[in-house]
């Protein structure tokens, strides 16, 4: 069951977690976190689970998950200096995909920060990497054990 789609997300919603640091870098010329360092940190986010979850080098396996879909809906601006806890967690978990929702929350959990300044979607599809057409393949039973903890609402 997921919230409508003009409805935030809260701290609730989300499975697992990691903190990121912010770099002054990270703000654009009009003081809030750049677009494109939201898309670094969900990338970060869903393959340091992968990571830490499997102990494997997942670029390394005969399968991998490469990125067909992402989207960011954008509530609040977040930046420099505070850093950014993203939330994780897996709407989807298919044959050969997997749709993930990442949450950024910056500030105060009881406060701004108890609900999501951004949410991400960010869709992998596994492809066999030993083949230069990259046919999608189902995914690895080490990928899906550690992603099926994720699920939110399991079906």
């Amino acid at each position: 069951m997921s919230r409508a789609a003009s409805e935030r997300t809260t701290r609730a919603d989300y499975v697992a977690w990691r903190t990121a640091s912010t770099r002054w870098r990270d703000d654009d010329a009009y003081g809030h976190l750049n677009n494109a360092t939201y898309y670094e940190l969900f990338d970060t986010a869903v393959n340091a689970h992968l990571y830490e979850a499997t102990g494997l080098d997942i670029r390394s396996l005969p399968q991998i998950g490469i990125v067909a879909e992402t989207s960011c809906r954008y509530f609040r601006e977040i930046g420099f200096p505070a850093p950014i806890e993203m939330g994780l967690v897996a709407d989807k978990v298919g044959t050969s995909s997997i749709v993930y929702r990442i949450g950024l929350f910056q500030g105060d959990p009881e406060g701004e920060g108890a609900e999501a300044a951004a949410e991400g979607r960010f869709v992998h599809v596994y492809v066999d990497n030993t083949d230069p057409a990259r046919s999608v393949t189902p995914i690895p039973d080490a990928i899906r054990a550690a992603v099926e903890p994720l699920l939110r609402f399991p079906s």
